[in-house]
């Protein structure tokens, strides 16, 4: 269901300079998370966006993008796979490594839980140099997966992760962006 109202929501996003390091402009989702009908109106807007996708399951990343993969996906009338850090998950699973900045992390989803010829979509709070969003389609690929798309609430154009995932073959979206870091 679309709500009626208009909302600015690039307006809810506060920016936090010099955080976590100097020279980082934090772009910082809670204003608008708890700004309700901000909320509500970028949760519709990402439905809209992945209504077209005709996904069987949303993935969202930890911890961010289960706050818009979960209600995308009950919109949606999808599943929703969480994709985790390493000791989350009981039983057996499934994970890739990728590097990060300083060393490298893991992600992980339950075996199983994602079959081959899923359509999955990813759906996060922010788009940067694209490394975790990588990550998860290549996890997500690994268990057979077609991954068409990844949603953004936010993206940082000038580090290149969008960019990245369309050279990966997946249509990345955002519904707003951000000049810097």
């Amino acid at each position: 269901m679309t709500r009626s109202w208009r909302v600015d929501l690039k307006s809810l996003i506060r920016t936090i300079p010099d955080f976590p390091k100097p020279g980082i402009q934090f772009r910082d989702i809670t204003t608008l998370l708890i700004d309700g009908r901000g909320f509500a109106a970028a949760v519709d807007a990402l439905v809209e966006m992945a209504r077209p996708h005709g996904a069987d399951l949303i993935a969202g990343i930890e911890a961010r993008g289960f706050i818009f993969s979960a209600p995308v996906a009950r919109a949606l009338g999808a599943g929703l796979l969480p994709v985790r850090k390493p000791g989350k998950l009981p039983g057996p699973r499934i994970g890739v490594d990728y590097a990060l900045e300083y060393g490298t992390d893991r992600l992980e989803i339950h075996e199983g839980a994602c079959l081959p010829g899923h359509r999955v979509l990813l759906v996060d709070d922010l788009i940067a140099t694209g490394g975790t969003a990588l990550a998860t389609v290549s996890l997500l690929r690994q268990a057979g997966a077609e991954v068409p798309a990844a949603l953004f609430v936010i993206d940082l154009p000038e580090l290149g992760g969008a960019a990245l995932l369309k050279q990966a073959g997946v249509e990345a979206a955002s519904l707003m962006s951000f000049e810097g870091h």
